[in-house]
């Protein structure tokens, strides 16, 4: 079984759609290994967007992502990166198909409602900034 990190970012919290977007997660039939609701530090905030150090628009995503609380959630299931990244659509939300979580929440790419991890090495890197292994059931 597959596990991926997701992040309701804050602006999910602040428009208040975070239980419709974790609802869409769990009628898929993705088991959640891990939720809380946490305020990151700009020291995790920076880990985790590690590969986006030297790109200009680094300091933004920090201090977006350090703004106010956000919902940090491991999802398991059969090909869950995969099947998560396609639930989420595009980055950039004008580019996301409607019914996907960024076509139907999103705006902007700057506040675009959700991150999922891109891949095994990286969902594995991010869970373990945001859980403990004891915090991870399944």
């Amino acid at each position: 079984m597959e596990k991926t990190l997701l992040l309701l970012k804050p602006d999910a919290i602040d428009k208040g759609v975070s239980g419709q977007i974790i609802d869409r997660f769990e009628k898929r039939g993705f088991k959640i290994a891990a939720l809380k609701m946490v305020q990151l530090t700009r020291n995790q905030a920076e880990l985790h967007y590690c590969e986006h150090t030297d790109k200009p628009f680094f300091e933004e995503l920090v201090d977006f992502i350090t703004s106010s609380p956000l919902i940090a959630m491991v999802i398991a299931g059969e090909n869950a990166i995969k099947a998560s990244r396609i639930m989420m659509g595009s980055t950039n939300p004008i580019d996301a198909a409607a019914g996907t979580i960024r076509g139907d929440f999103a705006l902007n790419i700057r506040k675009n409602i959700i991150h999922g991890s891109d891949s095994l090495i990286s969902a594995e890197r991010e869970i373990k900034n945001f859980f403990t292994e004891k915090e991870l059931y399944l």
